[in-house]
């Protein structure tokens, strides 16, 4: 009866699904196909005024017609050479050599900005000024504690370039402004929490522009840029800051994550895939407060703009040959430099890994609207969140994440208690009525109709419900769905290790019962990757069923028989801590159910 009605529960849930795709998704994707439509005839329209390469951007401050050059339009055009795959940026470790080579000789194009963070390391190009060298501290390729560590960013000219500038731009095409060939001067040769830096360049007609750099302890800059006026003349510019990435990285490609370019625009969530930008050319918002970059399974770059002040954030992309360059920039109001004053703006920079506590609280502390968002928790957000939060506090409680699934199992069953004591009872029920029923299909055999009206009669005077245990399965479907997208989508959960052979609870049980589980030297296909846990939920699950009145109809029994099999082999590929949770809650309702078949006198098992 519970896998039947396990059926029927996957059955509403899909409809569900599908009632949410026509109802919501696909008006929100016509009018983002319509916002796309407007902004191509807006870029047609403004591409008389545009500068260099790329789409120019409207200033929503200008009092003419004149527009801003787009931010990046001056940085070099894309090498033609073949990249090679860079590790941690959709790559795999495959050819680092190579790839460090190309890498450490586009880097010494440069004097280089030293970056020694507790979480960071790498270095800004002085030539440019451009963080164009990062990696992650701690978090490596593989579980593997050799493994390369993460890099986050590349400069040009080593493979798949990945990088972030901030600097100013002016209507007023005349001044000298800071671009990527400009050589800045520092007061220091490293940059770490608690020393910050500071880069200058004179552009030699009155006008000294200076940048603070500072870094935290975890992943965020803060960038103070002051132009400061020597002339008799006021100048007017504008703040930009982008974020560049050449080649299309490698993306899982999965309907519940999303990769590619990210932002929150007036308190709205915007996500737009690379295949998309490639259609779109350019996606433009105007904005107070939010943010924008792009963003990759764990890893995110993103633009900060003073949450106080109104800019545009635009998303780009172009082809040079056979390579995609993508970019999420921002402009923001223009700041009027007097003659001989000077003037100033801050913004942020967030380059890392995606911890849900980090984010939450560089949201809060810095008032950075809506922060949270760049984790992609998806449609269950109200409920996967909060799941995250109880896995967290237990992992800090117990020190192991697979420790935690099992204590939120517990923790689950006893919140759907009540509904599942009254489904256990009904099943039972239902058990006990057996033999009657089996008397009603013998005394109706050929008379389908009457059959059924006896068998209702039946429930009726019994006071039996047969849809009784539905309920609580159709409760505990989106538990399991927000279960396995926060699996799937924290890095809390990323290597994240169990007990014995499971290293990491995002991914799938590395064990096979094809190749008896290792004792035989040879890795079965994909399809065959059937592991331990797979199996212990399969049994599981079949032993479940055991206690479960059985169809009446041959063909159900039969179809029945094969579903543990089936829900083995379907969820041997997903994330193992997900089939972990599967195995313990089946353990748990079996024990459940069996204690209270005990306390109604009915048989177990047959």
């Amino acid at each position: 009866m519970e896998q039947r009605n396990l059926i029927i529960a996957a059955v509403l849930s899909i409809g569900i699904l599908l009632v949410w795709q026509f109802l919501y998704e696909m008006p929100r994707m016509e009018r983002q196909r319509a916002e796309q439509a407007r902004q191509a005839t807006l870029q047609k329209e403004k591409q008389a005024n545009t500068m260099g390469q790329g789409v120019s951007v409207k200033t929503p401050s200008s009092q003419n017609q004149e527009s801003i050059p787009t931010p990046g339009a001056s940085i070099a055009p894309i090498p033609q050479n073949e990249g090679i795959p860079l590790p941690g940026v959709g790559g795999s470790a495959k050819g680092a050599p190579a790839v460090t080579a190309l890498r450490n000789a586009a880097m010494s194009s440069s004097k280089r900005l030293r970056i020694e963070a507790p979480r960071l390391r790498g270095s800004i190009a002085l030539t440019g000024g451009r963080l164009d060298d990062l990696t992650l501290v701690g978090y490596r390729e593989t579980v593997k504690p050799e493994s390369q560590e993460i890099t986050l960013l590349s400069p040009v000219g080593a493979p798949k370039p990945y990088y972030a500038q901030l600097g100013w731009t002016a209507l007023d095409r005349t001044i000298p402004l800071p671009v990527d060939t400009s050589v800045w001067q520092t007061n220091r040769q490293t940059l770490s929490p608690g020393n910050p830096v500071t880069l200058t360049w004179d552009n030699g007609k009155g006008l000294l522009f200076k940048r603070q750099i500072s870094v935290d302890k975890d992943y965020l800059f803060n960038i103070t840029q002051t132009v400061v006026n020597r002339t008799n003349t006021p100048v007017t510019l504008y703040p930009y800051g982008l974020v560049s990435r050449t080649d299309t990285p490698e993306t899982l490609g999965f309907f519940i994550l999303h990769e590619g370019l990210i932002g929150v625009f007036n308190s709205q969530l915007e996500e737009l895939d690379y295949d998309d930008l490639e259609e779109a050319k350019t996606q433009t918002h105007d904005s107070t407060g939010g943010w924008l970059g792009i963003t990759d399974k764990y890893w995110l770059m993103a633009l900060i703009p003073n949450q106080n002040e109104k800019f545009t954030g635009a998303f780009r992309h172009n082809l040079t040959g056979n390579r995609h360059k993508y970019q999420a920039d921002f402009v923001g109001q223009g700041k009027i430099i007097p003659a001989n004053g000077s003037a100033s703006i801050s913004n942020k920079l967030f380059a890392g890994a995606k911890e849900v506590r980090l984010l939450d609280g560089y949201g809060e502390k810095h008032g950075i609207v809506r922060f949270d968002l760049a984790v992609d928790f998806g449609w269950f957000y109200f409920l996967t969140k909060p799941i995250f939060y109880v896995l967290d506090y237990f992992y800090r409680l117990l020190g192991n994440f697979g420790l935690g699934i099992l204590l939120l199992t517990v923790l689950i069953k006893v919140v759907f208690f009540p509904l599942a004591n009254k489904s256990y009872r009904a099943m039972s029920r239902m058990k006990q009525l057996q033999p009657k029923m089996m008397k009603l299909r013998e005394r109706y055999p050929n008379d389908k109709q009457k059959m059924n009206e006896a068998m209702m009669r039946l429930y009726r005077d019994e006071k039996v419900n047969p849809a009784a245990g539905c309920l609580p399965i159709m409760v505990q479907i989106p538990v399991f769905f927000a279960l396995y997208k926060v699996l799937f989508v924290t890095i809390e959960m990323r290597h994240a290790p169990f007990y014995g052979w499971i290293q990491d609870l995002s991914a799938a049980d590395p064990t096979s019962i094809f190749n008896l589980f290792g004792l035989i030297p040879w890795t079965p296909p994909d399809i065959l990757l059937i592991g331990i846990w797979p199996i212990i939920m399969g049994a599981t699950m079949w032993l479940q069923q055991k206690l479960n009145p059985a169809p009446a109809d041959p063909i159900q029994q039969k179809i029945f028989m094969f579903l543990p099999i089936i829900f083995t082999v379907m969820l041997a590929s997903f994330p193992a801590g997900l089939v972990i949770y599967w195995a313990w809650n089946n353990i748990l309702s079996i024990a459940q159910q069996w204690v209270i078949m005990r306390r109604m006198g009915v048989k177990i098992g047959g």
